[in-house]
């Protein structure tokens, strides 16, 4: 997958997540938990659909990699190379 793939594919598992929320504006440099009203199970619901949907697994200890949209993008970028 490419960067726009990453991102379009997260873009989804927010908006089944957070379904209220306005996804349109969201900016990519700004933390997530800036713009969006999610709490912590929220977050651990995009962990888990990541894992669900694409079979990738992060480490507890590197879930700060996922604070906002770009630096989760990178992050996934390597593992979802192949896919």
């Amino acid at each position: 997958m490419k960067s726009g793939d990453i991102r379009n594919e997260v873009l989804k598992i927010l908006e089944d997540i957070a379904p209220d929320e306005d996804l349109s504006d969201l900016q990519d440099d700004v933390a997530f938990r800036e713009q969006l009203e999610l709490d912590s199970m929220d977050f651990l619901d995009i962990v888990m659909e990541l894992r669900k949907r694409h079979r990738i697994q992060i480490p507890e200890e590197e879930y700060g990699q996922l604070v906002s949209m770009a630096s989760t993008v990178k992050y996934l970028e390597p593992l979802m190379k192949d896919l």
